[in-house]
């Protein structure tokens, strides 16, 4: 009943996050919203019912005290906050900025039996940007076990297992093949959305927990996981999924076709989005089209029209009510201008006499019974065949797991889609050497990336313990 009483009493709707206008924020690559004040963030964390089974936190992968966390923000006291935050996750400013929130710990929100869930994500990341401001506080750091890991790939996953084991005492040595730290939050989400600055703030602080970091080092080629585990008392791999998916149709190699990864990459690590700044430009055309319709597609098709793009469209074979992104990636492109077309199905890239990308055939689709995934199937209408004058496609239909690790490891056991095989709390088929993220689920989020890095951590330590 008290719950009820509460229910009644309490604001339905979150309060608003304040953003760049679309006109505004089509011309730059700056962060598209600004984030919470103060003032704000307090009264949205007063909307929390405090609720004893605190159903928010069985949707997080990483495992926040969420209630309370926002108590200490309803309280005012913000440095208390991130203290709670910190405990459990070490990258909140990324969490808060891209974590699916509204499927996980929003989604399970009682607030949401009358309206909308508290801003979990919007609060979380409020805390990081105020911890970021006064500058952040590394815990103590424990007594040393005299044990060390390797850790391959500084990605969330990465990041996260390093971290935590750091907490626990062991020394723990990174090992990342690029010259920038973060993985697919470095190269595959662009600036606007998660800003370089940001993440390099978030791996300082790893680092603060004595966390090492190793440059340009490809594990796999540079130096064998064999070879880690002859210096190493663990390893865990993180080196997520940096293999595009293809269409397979005819005219996929012309000149004028990228893969999502290889794109958005060179937009991030070659700093395109700060041309003319950086001489690195991206080479668009008047009118670009994104197959797919996830989070990494509408990067595509926003990022796209910020490099000059004058349409971008996002060909998708279902419906919006199928789409994977999250709402509010799909709401952010719907005002930047990108054009949606829906129940198409690429047939084939046409080029000109010199290779280079002019038109794409597709037919149009309806749905028909639900496959595998629970999502109604696309079935192509005969003869329905139609072409679209295109100067650039970006294929972004997912990833799948780098094969470089599975393929330089005979005792490894991996799947059939590439992944690496691992028990719930990442343990491979070698003993010693443990993997999560993309690499062992596939192509996920960031944060159940990230939840795989903890889980991790805490086996590695049972390990190390026993061994």
């Amino acid at each position: 009943m008290q719950i009820g009483r509460c229910l009644m009493s309490v604001r339905k709707t979150k309060h608003e996050m304040p953003e760049q206008t679309p006109k505004e924020r089509i011309k730059n690559f700056k962060e598209v919203p600004y984030g919470y004040s103060k003032e704000i963030a307090i009264e949205e964390a007063k909307r929390c019912l405090q609720c004893k089974n605190k159903p928010c936190m069985k949707g997080c992968p990483v495992e926040i005290d969420i209630p309370g966390f926002i108590n200490c923000i309803a309280q005012g006291n913000f440095e208390k906050a991130a203290e709670v935050i910190k405990a459990k996750n070490n990258l909140p400013a990324i969490s808060g900025r891209v974590c699916p929130y509204e499927s996980q710990c929003e989604g399970e929100c009682t607030l949401k039996k009358i309206g909308e869930p508290v801003g979990i994500g919007r609060l979380e990341r409020f805390i990081a940007d105020y911890e970021r401001g006064i500058g952040k506080k590394p815990p103590k750091k424990p007594q040393s076990t005299g044990k060390n890991v390797a850790v391959v790939g500084s990605g969330p996953a990465g990041l996260t297992c390093a971290g935590d084991l750091a907490r626990m005492g062991h020394a723990v040595t990174v090992f990342e093949a690029l010259h920038d730290p973060g993985g697919v939050l470095m190269y595959g989400i662009p600036e606007f959305r998660l800003p370089k600055a940001i993440v390099k703030s978030e791996v300082e602080y790893v680092k603060s927990l004595g966390v090492e970091v190793n440059y340009d080092i490809v594990v796999g080629k540079t130096i064998t996981v064999q070879e880690l585990m002859e210096e190493y008392d663990a390893v865990f791999i993180g080196t997520g999924a940096g293999l595009p998916n293809w269409l397979n149709i005819p005219g996929e190699n012309l000149d004028g076709v990228y893969s999502a990864n290889e794109f958005l990459t060179r937009v991030n690590m070659m700093k395109a989005y700060r041309f003319p700044e950086y001489d690195t430009p991206v080479k668009m055309g008047k009118v670009v089209v994104t197959f797919g319709a996830g989070n990494v597609a509408m990067d595509c098709a926003r990022t796209a029209l910020r490099l000059g793009a004058e349409k971008s469209y996002i060909l998708y074979r279902r419906t919006e009510a199928e789409m994977p992104a999250r709402t509010e990636e799909i709401e952010h492109a719907k005002q930047e201008g990108v054009i949606f077309k829906l129940l198409i199905a690429p047939i084939q890239f046409i080029g000109d006499e010199k290779g280079i990308l002019k038109e794409v055939e597709y037919l149009k689709m309806q749905l028909g019974e639900p496959d595998e995934s629970g999502r109604r199937r696309p079935v192509p209408i005969p003869g329905s065949e139609e072409k679209l004058a295109v100067d650039t496609a970006l294929v972004a239909i997912g990833q799948s797991p780098n094969p470089l690790i599975p393929r330089t490891m005979k005792d490894l056991k991996i799947g059939k889609h590439g992944n690496i095989i691992t028990d719930e709390d990442g343990r491979t088929s070698v003993p010693g050497i443990f993997a999560g993220g993309d690499i062992a689920s596939g192509a996920a989020t960031v944060i159940l990336a990230m939840g795989a890095g903890k889980k991790a951590a805490r086996a590695i330590d049972a390990y190390l313990k026993n061994n």
